[in-house]
């Protein structure tokens, strides 16, 4: 059965296919964004204007009707199964430090106390691999162990990865506060299906000695829409932190340790890693919420 789901930040690259993910499960979807979705959607999912980085407007939006009819003709009162928070500046650099920190963690706290005050019962937030420290760092520094997976210590040094973790700290306590399931998804770099054409991908995989800033990890955009499913059926689990990748790393190298040994060779391993597992591991995804990826990147990129 479908279920009435919010998404922030539904028009930008990850929101759009977790969007139209979930619309092919049957949910119910009203997006919160500063700028509308393309024509395709408009005639099933409403995008109302919001500035998530205002309370009150975040406590009306995550109160109000999903469809504008004339008259309405939804339920009164009927609130939301779940929230999937995507919104907020994406990277560095958009926007000054101090106005990416503002935004990303007001907006933040914002849908997650609406959320519990409102009795929504499950929230999703977009975390970040960049919370491991490694890909906006000043200068080069390595992981402290692969694989990497939620355990490691999460200790960034930039605004966008210090504001991400912020955010995490405030879903762990409200959902303490209130009993709630809140599920934060580490997400890798998003690739869209058409990326896996261009040169950012082809990088990955023919020069992969540059790219330890991403952990040789990806998120698939279809594939992140099936994570925001998953967890928004599974029940339960009270606060949770998932890394959200897929699950291989993104070369031809023979196994993940060969080449991990060969291009960091003072990083330790805590455990045996699978031949080809994603150096950020999505085990505990797996694990918890049943994933299965349905895009691994080799169906896609032509070498």
């Amino acid at each position: 059965m479908g279920k009435r789901i919010i998404v922030t930040g539904g028009s930008g690259k990850a929101g759009q296919h977790i969007i139209r993910y979930l619309l092919a499960q049957g949910h119910d979807v009203l997006n919160l964004d500063l700028v509308a979705l393309p024509a395709e959607f408009s005639e099933r999912v409403h995008t109302m204007i919001v500035d998530l980085a205002d309370s009150g407007q975040v406590y009306c939006a995550l109160s109000s009707h999903f469809h504008l009819t004339e008259p309405f003709r939804e339920p009164v009162n009927l609130m939301p199964d779940a929230v999937i928070h995507m919104a907020g500046y994406s990277r560095n650099m958009i926007a000054a430090d101090n106005e990416t920190f503002r935004s990303n963690t007001m907006s933040t706290y914002n849908i997650i106390e609406a959320a519990c005050k409102l009795n929504i019962k499950k929230i999703i937030l977009a975390s970040s691999i960049t919370t491991y420290g490694v890909s906006y760092a000043e200068g080069d520094v390595e992981y402290p162990s692969f694989p990497v997976d939620e355990e490691v210590d999460a200790n960034p040094m930039d605004t966008y990865a210090i504001a991400k973790v912020c955010g995490e700290r405030v879903a762990r306590g409200f959902a303490r506060r209130f009993g709630r399931d809140i599920y934060v998804l580490r997400i890798g770099r998003i690739v869209a299906p058409e990326e896996y054409k261009e040169a950012m991908f082809e990088s990955y995989v023919k020069e992969p000695e540059k790219w330890a800033v991403h952990a040789w990890a990806y998120t698939d955009a279809r594939d992140l829409g099936k994570m925001c499913d998953l967890a928004v059926h599974k029940d339960g689990l009270g606060f949770q932190i998932f890394n959200a990748v897929n699950d291989e790393i993104t070369n031809y190298a023979a196994s993940s340790e060969g080449f991990l040994k060969k291009v960091l060779p003072n990083s330790p391993f805590t455990r045996e890693m699978g031949a080809r597992e994603a150096p950020v591991t999505n085990r505990k995804m797996k694990e918890l919420l049943g994933f299965s990826q349905d895009h691994p990147w080799q169906k896609y990129y032509e070498a």
